[in-house]
C-alpha cells in the first residue's frame, strides 16, 4: 500500500471520526430551543442596513410579534420605505466597518435606558420569537446567531442553504464541537453592557462577531440558541455566495489561523477524498470514503431534525445538499488561498491584521478610483 493511500486512509479516518463525534453531540440536543421563561423585557431592535434589496425591505415591513414594549429603528444613510411604527435614524458612518458604526452611533444618540439592545441584519426575517429568545437571557450578555437559510430554489441557494443547514458549518455543529469560544455570525445579536462596551473597540474590524464572541468568551459569558431565520431571495447566482463565504475564509484566516488548515481536513473532505479514491483505484479508500459519506448523511438528517421546527425543508434537501455546501465552501477556501492579505468589503480594499483588523489601502495603490 502506497504512502499516499495510508495518508489518505488517516485522513479519511479523522475526517469520520469529526463527523461521528458531532452526531453524538448533536443526539443529546433538543430540537426547537424555545424561548428561557421569564419576564419579556422592553426591547430596542437596531437595523443596520446601507442600500436594502427588495427582500430585505420586505423584512423590514414586517409586523413583530413580540408581547413586550418593543421600538424598531433602522439606522441607514437614506430613509427606505418602512412599516407603521418604525422609526428612521439617519446615519454615514466614518468607520471602516459601516455596520458597528451605525450601532455606535445609534447607541449613543437613542435613549437605551432598561431595554434591551438588539442588532437584527436586514436580511433576517424577525418574529416575536427571535426578539424574545435573544431579549430574555440577554442579562447574562451572550452575543447570539444562529444563521437558518430558507427558502433554497435553485443550485447556488441550495448550496447556501445546505452549508449553513446540513454540515460542519452549521452554527449548532460548530457549536458542538467548538472547544472554546463559541461560532458566532451578526446577524443577530442580543447586546448585554458588557457587549456594547466591547463592540465599541471592534469598530476597525471585519468579522467583529468572531472577535466579539471571543472576547465575551474570555469573560465567561455564553451564548442562547434563538435561530434566526434568513429568507433567500428568488435567484441567487454562484458569485454572491462563492464571494461572501471567500471573505468569511478570508475572515476566519485572520481571526483563527489555527484554525484556518481545518476547513478542508475536516470540513471539506468528500470531494477531494473521492477524487483520490479514483485516481489511486485503492478498494480500501474507496470502502472508507464511502464510510464518510455515510457519516456525513447521517449528520446531516440530525441537522435537519434539530432545524424541522423552524424550517423544514424534507429530508431529501438533507441528503443532496451537504454535498452542495461542502462543494461550495472548497472553493471558496480554495478561492481565498491566493486572497490572502486583503479583502474586499462593501466596495473598499483593506489589508487584514491579526484579529481582523482592517486598515484601509489607498485607491491609488489599489487601482480603484481616486
Amino acid at each position: 500500500m502506497s504512502a499516499l493511500v495510508l495518508a489518505s486512509l488517516a485522513w479519511c479516518a479523522v475526517a469520520t471520526g469529526f463527523s461521528a463525534v458531532a452526531c453524538v453531540r448533536l443526539s443529546r440536543a433538543r430540537a426547537g430551543a424555545a424561548p428561557q421563561p421569564g419576564a419579556v423585557p422592553p426591547v430596542l431592535l437596531l437595523r443596520p442596513v446601507d442600500a436594502p434589496t427588495p427582500r430585505e425591505l420586505e423584512n423590514l415591513a414586517q409586523s413583530i410579534d413580540y408581547a413586550g414594549p418593543l421600538e424598531q429603528v433602522v439606522v441607514s444613510p437614506y430613509r427606505p420605505r418602512l412599516a407603521p411604527g418604525v422609526r428612521w435614524l439617519p446615519s454615514e458612518p466614518l468607520t471602516p466597518n459601516r455596520k458597528v458604526g451605525h450601532l455606535l452611533y445609534a447607541l449613543d444618540v437613542l435613549p437605551v435606558g432598561d431595554r434591551v439592545v438588539l442588532s437584527v441584519d436586514a436580511d433576517v426575517a424577525v418574529t416575536g420569537a427571535l426578539v424574545e429568545g435573544l431579549a430574555v437571557p440577554v442579562a447574562a450578555g451572550p452575543p447570539e446567531h444562529r444563521g437558518l437559510p430558507v427558502g433554497p430554489r435553485d443550485g447556488a441557494s441550495r448550496a447556501m442553504a445546505g452549508l449553513l443547514r446540513y454540515t460542519h458549518h452549521s452554527f449548532r455543529a460548530l457549536d458542538a464541537m467548538s472547544a472554546g469560544a463559541k461560532a458566532v455570525c451578526g446577524k443577530a445579536l442580543g447586546l448585554s453592557p458588557v457587549a456594547v462596551e466591547s463592540l465599541r473597540r471592534l469598530a476597525d474590524h471585519i468579522g467583529e462577531d468572531l472577535e466579539l464572541a471571543k472576547r465575551l468568551h474570555a469573560q465567561g459569558l455564553v451564548l442562547s440558541s434563538a435561530p434566526a431565520v434568513v429568507p433567500l431571495d428568488a435567484e441567487v447566482l454562484w458569485a454572491a455566495p462563492l464571494s461572501r463565504f471567500t471573505r468569511w475564509m478570508q475572515v476566519l484566516a485572520s481571526h483563527r489561523p489555527a484554525l484556518y488548515p481545518t476547513v478542508p481536513l475536516l470540513f471539506t473532505p468528500t470531494l477531494p477524498l473521492a477524487v483520490l479514491a479514483a485516481a489511486l483505484g485503492s478498494p480500501v479508500l474507496a470502502g472508507s470514503v464511502v464510510g464518510l459519506v455515510a457519516v456525513r448523511t447521517l449528520l446531516a438528517l440530525r441537522l435537519a431534525g434539530l432545524h424541522a421546527p423552524v424550517a423544514d425543508a424534507g429530508r431529501a434537501y438533507a441528503v443532496t445538499d451537504w454535498l452542495l455546501g461542502e462543494a461550495l465552501l472548497l472553493a471558496a477556501f480554495l478561492r481565498s488561498l491566493w486572497r490572502q492579505g486583503t479583502v474586499t468589503w462593501r466596495g473598499q480594499t483593506y489589508v487584514l491584521r491579526p484579529g481582523g483588523r482592517m486598515i484601509r489601502v489607498a485607491p491609488e495603490l489599489s487601482g480603484g478610483p481616486g
